[in-house]
């Protein structure tokens, strides 16, 4: 819900945290305990939610939010494999927008990660503002998992959100890279200054888009008197700690159902020539699809004028947009 605040300003006093909808007695206490960082806290469930948005394009369910409490609808209350997408990607929002802030020196908690000092057994330096990705991870595993640990984090449901919350962060931490400077005579790399750094949010919106695509349905089981959760079908490799779990199936997304906060693919642009789920024939669920021809301008037959602009024409084109019924 702190995605949508745009109406609120900087999270600058502790009377805004009392505002908030959507956070927990516990978080609203480390919420003013960490004032200066709650700004990039919204940061990242912005980032998770265009991040969301932009995986789903394609799909019946596009990771749609509603101007209710929570903002995926029931979508994110019922234990479905989206559910698990939306806690990692939030969770990793999270972790990586508090860490940019880190970095970027916004915030007096925290600053580069000095640990990483010295010469490394490939020969470069390590130098530069590497990211500090242990203070973003450990902060949202204190602010997202307080929710789940609040309850009693024993419930199947609270054990899949913790769960998925980690592979979030997951994704991150194993794909750190490192980024290098090279310094020498006319840029000859005679030695080199390395740092490492997160990858961008792109890549890990790629590998927990990946990890839905193959996540595993499991159930709870108790080792000892530890309750954990095992794939449901025997046969499947116990899950990782990066991949993501669901308790439930999903629904088909095809109907508009307000209620479960599931608004239908009528009128969804689909791709008529294509099999996969963004075709007409899965995207509208059978229902058949409007034709519409529309008239698009671009630019073309582009000339370099000496100097120094680019003159273009303007083309006018007809294409064919789909519509679900």
């Amino acid at each position: 819900y702190l995605a949508k605040l745009s109406s609120v300003g900087s999270i600058s006093e502790e009377e805004t945290c009392e505002k908030l909808k959507g956070l927990i007695q516990r978080q609203v206490q480390m919420c003013k305990r960490n004032l200066e960082v709650m700004d990039s806290v919204r940061r990242g469930a912005q980032l998770a939610i265009e991040e969301c948005q932009y995986q789903f394009r394609n799909r019946r369910w596009n990771c749609s939010t509603l101007d209710t409490l929570p903002v995926f609808g029931k979508v994110v209350t019922q234990g479905t494999r989206e559910a698990a997408f939306v806690y990692a990607i939030s969770s990793a929002g999270v972790a990586f927008a508090v860490t940019r802030a880190c970095s970027s020196g916004e915030l007096d908690k925290c600053g580069c990660d000095r640990t990483v000092q010295g010469g490394s057994p490939q020969g470069f330096q390590w130098s530069g503002c590497s990211d500090n990705i242990a203070y973003g991870v450990a902060f949202s595993q204190s602010f997202v998992d307080i929710r789940e640990r609040s309850k009693g984090a024993s419930s199947n449901r609270a054990l899949m959100n913790l769960h998925n919350n980690e592979a979030g962060r997951k994704a991150i931490l194993n794909n750190m890279r490192v980024e290098c400077k090279c310094h020498g005579v006319s840029g000859s790399c005679e030695f080199k200054t390395c740092w490492k750094a997160m990858p961008p949010f792109r890549k890990v919106g790629n590998v927990l888009k990946e990890k839905f695509d193959g996540a595993t349905e499991v159930e709870q089981s108790e080792i000892g008197s530890t309750k954990v959760l095992v794939p449901k079908n025997s046969q499947f490799k116990p899950h990782t700690d990066e991949d993501l779990v669901y308790l439930d199936s999903s629904p088909d997304f095809c109907d508009h159902d307000l209620k479960n906060g599931v608004l239908g693919t009528s009128g969804r642009k689909c791709n008529k020539t294509s099999k996969a789920i963004d075709g007409c024939e899965l995207m509208c669920c059978g229902r058949g699809f409007h034709t519409d021809e529309v008239e698009v301008v671009e630019r073309c037959s582009c000339k370099f004028h000496w100097c120094c602009s680019v003159k273009c024409k303007p083309c006018h084109r007809v294409v064919e947009i789909h519509t679900c019924r």
